[in-house]
């Protein structure tokens, strides 16, 4: 390859960046909120997160850059699983897509509240969610150019706060505050960890994407797992560093009750003034990062019809390239969902949210993680390549698994429903293809016989 080539690539620094800034997205705008109902102990869950976090980032890193087929974590699960797995794979993190992209409504309008007081009631928590969901849909009509430029401005909202936090909230920090949040409830150390894991794996969901762009980077072998790491790594400090500093600013009763944990220690660090800037940042950059899951999972859905696993109608785009028909049945999905989970405590809905994405999510990474040892023998990689990639992915796997038991009893029993249905549809998709092969094999023997 030429030099002029390899100077219009992606560097290992420029690579690392990109990683972090798209883990660093509206995953932790209420992860305060929710880890304070723990404990300052959770510091524990976030360390362990972060250990596996980074075996699984690895691991797909590893998997994009040997499995050039299109499909991502689908297509890795073929490689170990057959056919079906592809299906279940799609059909399972878009179900995920679908469940975070609610969550992550709740997480804008619990940012509202505090200019808008009168959606303190569930139904009117309801609608705002409604009205959030229904406004990125439909400014996901204009394409992927826009919704891309969006996104990518918009995220600064909250990742800026975030940093910032992280460097100078330590003058506010008061050891005794931290302290005393330690384990408000006297639950056990393994009970309190555990409790933690799911609220913090989330942080990290969209790790799958981080080895995407092995084609734009220089050095692809080398400089996408180390970025990968590097991008996970930082990514895991800043969200360590920010949350363990808020939980030494604001007492916890108080800070276990904010729908707008962010704006809340701005505000005692500074004045309210400051306070309602993060705020509203915070609603700007979850309404961008809407947009992009939306979009995401629009294209999803797109892809798996083009392939033959969902219904043609979810591959129908308009002028733009918007699969809009995928776009309206995801809507409907997402307004179902919201008012199943409707909840008086809007910090609680976000939690039972965020449990079943979690443990949803986890199907794909576990049936694609598996999938690595495969490709690593088709690949003839070395023994020591082997036994690294097989050993730290075998890790991520095990952390998975772990992940899906901290996600709880009623996540695990509503996700496992989920994806139970999702063999009824393939089923039905299986069974078309026998007729297909069917309908070939008989016009190759009416051709042969003539």
């Amino acid at each position: 390859m030429s030099s002029d080539a390899n100077s219009k690539k992606m560097g290992l620094v420029g690579l690392t960046v990109l990683v972090a800034v798209n883990m660093m997205g509206s995953g932790i705008i209420m992860l305060p909120s929710s880890l304070a109902q723990v404990g300052t102990i959770s510091l524990l869950s976030w360390v362990i997160t972060a250990l596996g976090a980074m075996c699984i980032a690895y691991t797909f890193a590893k998997c994009g850059a040997i499995c050039k087929r299109s499909g991502g974590m689908s297509a890795y699960s073929e490689e170990a699983h057959g056919k079906s797995s592809f299906f279940i794979a799609s059909y399972t993190y878009y179900v995920c897509l679908v469940i975070s992209c609610v969550a992550i409504a709740v997480s804008a309008v619990g940012y509202i509240k505090p200019f808008m007081p009168w959606l303190d009631t569930p139904m009117h928590t309801f609608f705002g969610v409604v009205a959030i969901l229904i406004v990125t849909m439909l400014a996901n009509f204009g394409g992927p150019k826009i919704t891309g430029q969006i996104s990518s401005l918009t995220v600064w909202g909250i990742i800026l706060p975030v940093l910032g936090l992280s460097v100078v909230g330590w003058w506010w920090f008061d050891p005794q505050t931290f302290i005393s949040a330690w384990n408000p409830h006297h639950d056990t150390t393994m009970h309190s960890v555990s409790s933690g894991i799911a609220l913090t794996l989330w942080a990290f969901l969209g790790i799958e994407s981080a080895g995407a762009n092995s084609d734009a980077v220089e050095n692809p072998e080398r400089n996408v797992p180390l970025a990968v790491l590097f991008g996970t790594g930082f990514a895991a400090v800043v969200y360590i560093l920010s949350t363990t500093v808020i939980q030494g600013i604001i007492p916890n009763a108080e800070l276990a009750n904010s729908t707008a944990p962010f704006g809340l220690v701005f505000s005692h660090m500074f004045n309210p003034t400051v306070g309602n800037i993060v705020t509203i940042a915070a609603v700007v950059a979850c309404i961008g990062s809407l947009l992009g899951w939306q979009f995401t999972n629009a294209q999803v859905s797109k892809s798996a019809a083009e392939e033959g696993l969902f219904p043609k109608i979810f591959a129908k785009t308009n002028k733009a390239g918007a699969p809009i028909f995928g776009m309206f049945i995801m809507l409907a999905a997402e307004l179902l969902l919201a008012l199943m989970t409707i909840s008086p405590n809007l910090v609680n809905q976000f939690n039972a949210l965020l449990n079943l994405a979690v443990f949803v999510n986890m199907v794909p990474y576990i049936l694609s993680m598996t999938g690595l040892e495969v490709m690593l023998r088709k690949n003839k990689v070395t023994p020591a390549q082997y036994k690294l990639g097989a050993t730290v992915g075998t890790l991520g796997v095990i952390y998975s698994i772990y992940g899906v038991y901290a996600c709880g009893a009623e996540a695990v029993f509503g996700g496992t429903i989920l994806t139970l249905f999702g063999y009824i549809f393939y089923g039905f998709i299986a069974a078309r293809d026998v007729n297909d092969e069917e309908r070939k094999s008989n016009v190759i023997e009416k051709e042969v016989n003539a």
